[in-house]
């Protein structure tokens, strides 16, 4: 008995179809994506957003155009349904009360529950990344990123306080304050590293899928990298402030310096995810062109 094989899928062929469907998700996704520009993408927590929703909808369209198919198997009506009906109660609910994550977290579950209508379990599951990709774009709730951030600044101000007593320094710490001479320095959250870490895991794993997804051995190796690499970046970004405040004043240190910093740092800790895999990858092929 012929079993039949999924088909190919052309976006211009399903948007020509079903274009009303993608017109009414771009009327819940605009006024979103509208929101978020102006209450978080202009900020550090959410920087990376902008880059992420490009590169995301690029490799939807990688996908599309070359190896996704469509599920013969029709989706779980029921599934589809309640899955459907409780995005839109939760994307209702934050824009109703102004909880951003909501909204967003909402209008995400609507666009998996579309692309598992359209294209079907087995499809959305053997193309995970794009979709779970796409997830970064929604912000982090206030408490989450409270939580988290809490024993960052706990431990980045105790690391700083530590080596530079060890270095004969005048430097105290008083739970995420640091006091050097005369000066005062509160590690906040900015500085305590949440913010790079998302980013830098969204674009790091965009970089490993790129790069590395037939191998999802040495992929989930770089993966577990990510955060180390930032907490240390922003350690140092805290390093080099503190050491400005204490050379040059707490004016310089807030300054310019201070953003310039942060962007710098950023694109260091990137620059040590890429030496780290060119490294690797040079000792893989030296061991293999030996044995």
């Amino acid at each position: 008995m012929a079993t039949a094989l999924p088909r190919p899928l052309s976006w211009n062929h399903w948007l020509s179809r079903y274009w009303p469907v993608a017109a009414g998700f771009l009327l819940l996704a605009i006024p979103t994506f509208l929101r978020l520009g102006q209450q978080t993408w202009s900020t550090d927590a959410g920087a990376h957003a902008p880059i992420v929703l490009a590169t995301g909808i690029w490799l939807l369209f990688q996908i599309g155009s070359g190896r996704l198919k469509k599920d013969q198997t029709e989706a779980n009506g029921l599934f589809l349904g309640v899955g459907l009906v409780g995005a839109l109660a939760i994307y209702i609910f934050g824009r109703a009360y102004d909880f951003i994550s909501l909204e967003a977290a909402g209008l995400y579950l609507v666009f998996l529950a579309t692309a598992y209508r359209f294209l079907g379990a087995k499809s959305l599951i053997a193309n995970f990344f794009p979709f779970l990709y796409l997830g970064f774009l929604i912000p982090p709730p206030g408490w989450v990123i409270d939580k988290i951030t809490a024993p960052l600044q706990t431990f980045i101000s105790w690391v700083i306080t530590s080596g530079l007593q060890a270095m004969d320094f005048p430097i105290v710490r008083q739970g995420v304050t640091l006091y050097i001479a005369q000066y005062q320095l509160l590690v906040e959250q900015a500085c305590s590293g949440m913010n790079s870490i998302i980013g830098l895991t969204a674009i790091s794993l965009f970089y490993i899928y790129i790069m590395h997804r037939a191998s999802w051995k040495y992929a989930a190796f770089l993966g577990l990298l990510i955060i180390p690499v930032a907490v240390l970046a922003n350690l140092i970004r805290v390093l080099v402030l503190v050491l400005l405040t204490y050379y040059y004043g707490d004016a310089v240190a807030q300054g310019f310096l201070h953003s310039t910093a942060g962007i710098l740092l950023f694109a260091v800790a990137l620059m040590l995810i890429f030496g780290i895999d060119m490294l690797v990858q040079a000792v893989i092929k030296r061991k293999g062109a030996s044995t």
